[in-house]
């Protein structure tokens, strides 16, 4: 029987061979390896800036508090902060941890990501920030969204954990607000152990993200930096500390495995595509399943399908017969985040009805996509769901 893994391996003998440079070395923590990662991943995405931390949600977390300790502070506590519906957990976390209102608006059922005539709806006076989110490879229709918010000041953040490598009229997802986040996780475009990246053109920002990352000390820094008066004395900058930061650092390792993985991450990107190709075109018109709708260039994270609404067909029954065929399955990220226990402890707003968040949790659910070719696979899917009833 065939298997169709909901994700496979991305490494082969350099990235072990990058471990052992790493092990002879002797030097584990954070160092010369992350430091050429973050350089090589900035050229990639066409960012000034880009700092490595020890997962896409740390990612998340550090691009949030950020925006709390620039000079003049770009957010404050209460602030109203406009999310979808579906994405990832920790997205929304540390917008609660900092204090931030969210507001939950819908996505659209066909590209997963906001639906724009809401999201227009739900921008008010005191909207301060849009926290997009690049859903399963596929990039904001991000003309519509700077149309909504020009000549208003609301930040434009982007969670681009899923979509490494998607492309908006030519230019990188991640790259089109003030930060954009990335992960580096096993299942994801390519693979450091653990591991995540913020990007951003902005200095201050950068070295925020620099002294957060690592105690919130000065240690990191260069001499001139918008933080703080760093002094020549490497003793006393050794332990001083400028603001109330974390310990999101990578392990060296990971940052040896990234600098591999990315001269990989174009062919991986390119067989993606060709995947998706041949997906499309066995499922583009099919009489029980919608498909994902690309925006621009999608770097194709896994394949959704949602039963459309004349379909008989119960979710629940076409789990079981994947499962019981080796092919591998999960909800469309979240689903509906809004039904969640874990919403008594925000400042929340939910936005309207959440119509197609819910229907895509009752009704959805998304297969892998791989670095390697999978027409077979694919071919698999696609006989196993023709014979349900």
């Amino acid at each position: 029987m065939i298997k169709y893994p909901l994700a496979t391996s991305t490494w082969d003998d350099k990235e072990i061979e990058a471990i052992n440079t790493v092990i002879h070395s002797d030097m584990y923590t954070m160092g010369k390896h992350v430091a050429q990662f973050e350089t090589d991943f900035a050229k990639f995405v066409g960012s000034k800036y880009s700092v490595m931390v020890n997962s896409g949600s740390s990612a998340n977390l550090l691009a949030v508090a950020a925006l709390f300790y620039t000079k003049n502070p770009k957010l404050k506590r209460g602030d109203e902060v406009i999310v979808p519906a579906v994405s990832w957990s920790t997205t929304y976390f540390p917008l609660y941890q900092y204090g931030l209102k969210l507001k939950f608006v819908d996505v659209n059922l066909h590209t997963l990501n906001f639906d724009l005539q809401q999201l227009e709806e739900a921008i008010t006076e005191n909207t301060k920030m849009i926290f997009a989110v690049n859903l399963l490879g596929n990039p904001n229709d991000f003309d519509s969204i700077k149309n909504l918010i020009a000549g208003k000041d609301i930040i434009l953040l982007e969670d681009n954990c899923e979509s490494m490598g998607a492309e908006y009229n030519g230019k990188q997802a991640g790259t089109f607000g003030i930060m954009g986040t990335f992960s580096t996780f096993f299942s994801h475009h390519m693979a450091t152990m653990e591991g995540g990246l913020v990007v951003t053109d902005n200095e201050e920002l950068y070295h925020v993200l620099i002294a957060l990352r690592a105690h919130g000390w000065t240690r990191h820094l260069p001499k001139e930096n918008k933080v703080s008066n760093k002094s020549d004395d490497w003793f006393k900058e050794s332990f001083r500390f400028v603001l109330p930061g974390y310990n999101l650092r990578p392990v060296e390792m990971s940052g040896a495995i990234g600098v591999e993985q990315l001269k990989k991450l174009p062919e991986f990107l390119r067989v993606r595509r060709e995947n998706a190709k041949y997906f499309k075109s066995l499922f583009k018109d099919h009489p029980e399943f919608l498909i994902q709708k690309e925006i621009s260039s999608s770097s194709w994270f896994g394949f959704s399908l949602i039963i459309k609404p004349e379909s008989r067909l119960e979710r629940s029954n076409v789990v079981a017969l994947l499962n019981d065929n080796n092919i591998d399955c999960r909800p469309i990220v979240t689903g509906d985040f809004t039904k969640n226990d874990v919403l008594k402890y925000f400042d929340y707003e939910i936005f309207g009805t959440m119509k197609n968040a819910k229907y895509l949790d009752d009704k959805g659910f998304f297969v892998g996509n791989h670095q390697i070719l999978l027409k077979k696979e694919i071919d698999y899917l696609h006989t196993v769901l023709s014979e349900i009833e």
